[in-house]
Formats: C-alpha cells, sequence, structure tokens
C-alpha cells in the first residue's frame, strides 16, 4: 500500500511542470523603439504557443503603445488594432498610473483595451517574484 502510495505521489509530482501554463511578461518603457516589435513578437509566441498566458506592462514612454490613435512612426501602422486582436487571443495590456500623473494623461485617452497598474515597474516585480511569470523585453 505504502509503495502504491509513493508511485502514485511520483507520477502526480512528475506531471505537475507538464500542467503548468507559461506565463510570460512583456516589458514596454519605450513604445517608439518597442512597440511594433513587441506586439509582432507576442502574436509570434501566440501563434507558436497558443496557451502562454502574457501580460504587457507599459510604463515611462511605453504608455504611448496603448494611447487612443496612436502609430508606428516609422510604419504609419496604427497599434489599436493590433492590440485589440491580441486581446482577443488572452493577453492582458497595463498601464502604469505613476506615468499617468508623472505625464498628465487621463485615463480616458487609452484604448479600452488598456487596464490600469498603480506601478508598473512593481508590477512586473509581482509577476516575476509571486506569480512566476518569465519575463520579456523586446
Amino acid at each position: 500500500m505504502l509503495k502504491a502510495m509513493t508511485v502514485t505521489a511520483a507520477l502526480v509530482f512528475t506531471a505537475l511542470p507538464a500542467l503548468a501554463q507559461d506565463k510570460v511578461v512583456y516589458h514596454i518603457d519605450d513604445a517608439a523603439v518597442q512597440g511594433t516589435k513587441g506586439l509582432r513578437n507576442i502574436r509570434n509566441h501566440l501563434d507558436v504557443a497558443p496557451d502562454t498566458k502574457i501580460r504587457v506592462v507599459t510604463h515611462a514612454d511605453g504608455v504611448d503603445l496603448l494611447l487612443e490613435g496612436q502609430k508606428d512612426a516609422r510604419n504609419n501602422i496604427e497599434y489599436a488594432p493590433l492590440i485589440s486582436d491580441l486581446k482577443t487571443r488572452g493577453v492582458t495590456f497595463e498601464v502604469c498610473e505613476i506615468t499617468l500623473k508623472r505625464r498628465n494623461l487621463d485615463k480616458d485617452k487609452f484604448i479600452m483595451e488598456a487596464e490600469f497598474t498603480p506601478s508598473g515597474v512593481a508590477r512586473i516585480g509581482q509577476l516575476q517574484a509571486r506569480e512566476h511569470y518569465a519575463y520579456i523585453k523586446p
């Protein structure tokens, strides 16, 4: 009986990593440099690993990615449709409220997919330390 329980426990603990969902935080602090590249990386990430839980945390100039009407300066591509598509695939987009205060930005200036967090940098740390998210900075 004890041997059977030990074998069962070993099988359960061996299978746990296979059951765990991949979780990744993408860190955007400069939309002009990271915007299109980051969104493309996320799309590609989900194309090969569709069950990955992805959060995008923006602060500093990265919050521009989520401003209504914002475009990639080089390619003149509007970010909102790309973000909307990723949101339908389960991606969460967060904006740093410290940045909003520093730059005098109102929440109503952001696309509807944007969520808000008190501190972008603190949020990234929490996701990594407490929730075991992998970190990517495109």
